[in-house]
């Protein structure tokens, strides 16, 4: 149902991408959790888009302690150089269009680190999709 909520606000984004990438969990994280957030929503949303998932395309190579109660900078500290792409997986990003998919977007650090490394591996275009949008203004 989430998937759905999304695809429906993506407004035509995921219908022009070549290829779904969900953001993903360090090992020891997932190992924990048994399971990754970003990556279910991604594979539902792959399932009814039709489009390609990547879910091994993306890889966090290091730890990092959780990001909530974190501000802007320490968030961006945080994650800075934490994603790589996986071996022989170079040609998964390179001249595609990509949607990240994650659970929450709070300022961006996230998904802009793993930007980073899809733009370096030759990605056309990346676009980002969440579920939720975290709003730090008092309303």
């Amino acid at each position: 149902m989430m998937a759905e909520w999304m695809l429906r606000a993506s407004d035509g984004m995921v219908e022009c991408c070549d290829a779904i990438l969900p953001i993903p969990l360090h090992r020891s994280r997932m190992f924990s959790r048994k399971f990754n957030q970003a990556a279910e929503l991604a594979r539902h949303l792959a399932q009814q888009s039709g489009k390609t998932l990547l879910p091994a395309t993306l890889m966090r190579i290091k730890r990092t302690r959780p990001q909530v109660g974190l501000g802007a900078k320490a968030r961006e500290e945080n994650v800075g150089s934490v994603f790589a792409i996986a071996k022989a997986r170079d040609n998964d990003a390179f001249g595609k269009r990509l949607i990240l998919v994650d659970d929450v977007y709070t300022t961006g650090a996230t998904v802009a680190a793993a930007a980073k490394v899809l733009r370096k591996a030759g990605a056309a275009d990346i676009m980002v999709l969440t579920f939720a949008r975290a709003l730090s203004e008092t309303i």
